[in-house]
């Protein structure tokens, strides 16, 4: 009997197989079979794959005690259509490596010794509450949206333990994997029992225990980052994405796709509903609102009746006056009383390093990384300069044009790391702590760190945008946005949107148990629009005033966008290569292509880049003509082509 089998390569067909001793071979089975010389994992498929060229035909070495689900199959098919990405590589990131699958791995719940916390609704949250319970249990998306502080994590943990109840699988989706330990001790807390966690630090052993035990329906819960979403669920019967409006959540390597998008795609495969949470959503999720295709649930208070912080606007342009000092003295003012009081204060920049780019005060070299078109930052705890994109790292010793001696470097611009040498200068008896991707490392002492804030052991934090996603401190009273300014640049088209997103976020981590909070922006423009919006504190109002302007102009979520990126070691091959996709894809109707153009940073590990910009009607799906007309095109192996659908990030 003829087999069709998907292999996790670069294929987007399966290759056929003979089931030889095991005669019929249902759909979904996970099987070993010889690929060339080697011996591969691959799943059986939906459908055999015809070929006019007379292969022998190989036999089937082994079944495996796991299978995928019809339901599963249907869903990789669709996410490579949509992604443009070959389904044999949308496998390989569901069976990740054989050794996931080399031996039977046990599986027990770990219960907490003491018992656990009652948590009771207030009144909006039980309203919440019954509003997804009468959405009910068939595939549909519901909006949570509630203040920062409001306790939406509360209300959906009651629809998990809903469908714990009836023995279903629920996944959370995280948009960092430093928030599973915070929200692993709310769920103990909660539940009783730890929930398995997934994301790309856990060890392979784990791995494997977890994998396997979703197959087999023993695990019910599972928390993680965005890979969770590939994982085998058997029985699953909710999906929540926490911080719906969040960018980690879009993949921008390798294989690129949203997690959120795509969590909701598998929820309409699997049947299931979806509780997206957030307190602003992103702008395709409030269109969707708007349009009646997702549900709304609002929480319009803080849990237990708290205030949102104050804002205040520091301008920089009346009070600063040393270039290599970042912190206001009215700013340092304000945060004295709150230390005086025994709280909590935090200073957010999102520039990880000491400073983000050296000049030589003598010559005017400019410390660049030899790789990548962009500037290196200094990091002062590594005593290096380091390129964040492809890892570079040199000492600071390059020879002046016009010394005989080394460069003299001035440091420009501010990092969390130079924010902490100011602070331990100004308070030189408080416990200062920088909270940044760099610092957190290891688990436990992640783990260690917050268990300090939490306890009031740290007086003052410096952190980088991964402070605002989750942190639950209950006693930080006061945040600084050293550079209010930094946020609105970049290559985005969604920086308004972000900026509120994420200064809503971070205001939120202020004030939880107490009604005297403040979040102070330190900047050059007081007048800058997003400035006043937050000062207004009208969420609502700025969604709909974006919405309008997008519309206006055409933009995502009016339109549909799919970026082309062209990768070369010689900027004229890439170019051309561009060129040549551009006319193929010309021959697609009702799309515009702009470019080829080079890339903002135009350099990243030794690679040049150029890009593509196809827009199409949102009501328009071009991805399978795409599909079709880039087949015809033979790329150079000199060439890499990155497909980008529903790009965030444009650089």
């Amino acid at each position: 009997m003829k087999v069709p089998v998907l292999i996790p390569r670069i294929f987007d067909h399966p290759h056929t197989y003979l089931s030889g001793r095991f005669g019929k071979v249902k759909s979904g089975s996970i099987v070993q079979v010889p690929f060339g010389k080697e011996k591969e994992i691959g799943v059986v498929w939906d459908n055999v794959e015809e070929t006019k060229k007379n292969f022998k035909l190989k036999t089937i070495l082994e079944i495996k005690p796991f299978s995928f689900s019809e339901k599963l199959i249907q869903f990789i098919n669709w996410f490579s259509i949509y992604n443009l990405v070959p389904k044999g590589m949308v496998l390989k990131m569901f069976l990740g490596n054989e050794s996931l699958l080399s031996e039977n791995s046990d599986f027990k719940i770990k219960n907490k010794s003491n018992e656990k916390i009652t948590f009771k609704l207030n009144d909006d949250q039980k309203k919440c509450f019954r509003d997804i319970q009468s959405f009910g249990d068939n595939f549909n998306v519901t909006l949570l949206q509630g203040i920062t502080g409001s306790g939406k994590t509360l209300v959906y943990f009651e629809k998990i333990k809903e469908n714990l109840n009836k023995n279903k699988q629920v996944l959370v989706l995280l948009p960092e994997i430093f928030l599973t330990s915070q929200f692993n001790k709310r769920f103990e807390d909660y539940f009783g029992f730890e929930p398995s966690i997934w994301h790309s630090k856990i060890t392979k052993k784990n791995k494997r225990i977890i994998w396997q035990n979703i197959n087999n329906g023993k695990i019910s819960l599972v928390v993680g980052a965005r890979s969770s979403l590939f994982l085998p669920f058997k029985n699953l019967g909710l999906i929540v994405v926490d911080e719906e409006h969040d960018n980690s959540y879009k993949q921008d390597e390798g294989i690129r796709y949203n997690a959120r998008d795509m969590a909701i795609s598998r929820a309409s495969f699997e049947n299931v509903p979806v509780i997206l949470s957030t307190s602003i959503p992103s702008l395709e999720t409030y269109k969707n609102v708007k349009s009646k295709k997702y549900n709304l649930t609002k929480l319009n208070k803080r849990y237990k009746n708290f205030s949102l912080p104050h804002a205040e606007i520091i301008n920089l342009n009346l009070t600063k006056k040393n270039k290599n000092i970042w912190l206001d003295i009215k700013t340092l003012n304000l945060v004295k009383k709150y230390l005086d009081k025994n709280e909590q204060v935090l200073f957010f920049l999102n520039r990880r390093g000491y400073a983000p780019f050296m000049i030589c005060k003598i010559c005017g070299y400019k410390l660049e990384c030899p790789n990548c078109s962009i500037f290196l930052t200094f990091h002062k705890y590594l005593n290096r300069a380091m390129c964040h994109h492809c890892g570079y790292k040199t000492e600071i010793k390059n020879k002046c044009k016009n010394s005989e001696s080394n460069c003299d470097f001035q440091m420009y611009g501010p990092g969390v790391e130079k924010i902490y040498s100011e602070l331990k200068e100004i308070f030189p008896k408080k416990k200062i702590k920088i909270l940044s991707s760099d610092f957190l490392n290891k688990k436990k002492e992640t783990f260690n760190l917050l268990s300090d804030i939490e306890k009031n052991k740290i007086n003052i934090l410096v952190g980088t945008q991964l402070i605002s996603k989750g942190f639950n401190f209950p006693n930080l009273n006061c945040i600084v946005v050293v550079d209010a300014d930094f946020s609105g640049m970049g290559f985005d088209l969604r920086s308004t949107e972000k900026n509120i997103q994420l200064y809503n976020q971070l205001s939120g981590r202020a004030g939880r148990f107490s009604k005297d909070s403040i979040i102070i922006y330190q900047t050059f423009n007081p007048q800058d629009e997003t400035l006043k919006n937050i000062q207004k504190n009208k969420q609502d109002e700025f969604l709909e005033e974006e919405f309008l302007l997008r519309k206006q102009k055409n933009l995502p979520p009016f339109t549909r966008l799919i970026a082309f990126i062209v990768s070369s070691k010689n900027e004229r091959d890439g170019f051309i290569e561009a060129k040549k996709i551009k006319k193929i894809l010309s021959n697609i109707k009702n799309i515009d292509i702009l470019g080829p153009v080079t890339s903002p940073i135009f350099k990243i590990k030794n690679n040049y880049r150029t890009r593509l910009l196809l827009r199409s009607p949102i009501n328009l799906f071009p991805q399978k003509k795409i599909s079709q007309v880039l087949k015809l095109l033979k790329v150079s192996k000199k060439i890499k082509l990155t497909v980008d659908v529903d790009p965030l990030n444009f650089s």
